[in-house]
């Protein structure tokens, strides 16, 4: 009579899983920073000139991410960069 094997041990899995997981904070550095903002016109501008100054847009990939005007000449606009300029 033929044996029906039992499922196929996981070891091998579990042990790449928690690899895995343990590298991943190091993966994490080629992850965006992303900050959002609600600021008059004026101020949103220079907020955004005030993070391409500290972070310049070759070294760190900065940019204005997105951007939307609101009631009372408002702006939400979120800004994203590299972490670092590797």
């Amino acid at each position: 009579m033929a044996r029906i094997p039992g499922p196929p041990p996981l070891d091998g899995l579990k042990r790449r899983i928690e690899e895995s997981r343990r590298a991943r904070p190091a993966r994490r550095s080629g992850q965006f920073i992303r900050e959002t903002f609600l600021l008059e016109r004026d101020a949103a501008r220079q907020k955004a000139r005030e993070w391409f100054d500290t972070w310049p847009k070759a070294a760190y990939w900065t940019e204005v991410e997105s951007w939307r005007p609101l009631e009372g000449d408002r702006i939400e606009f979120t800004m994203r960069r590299l972490p670092s300029a590797d």
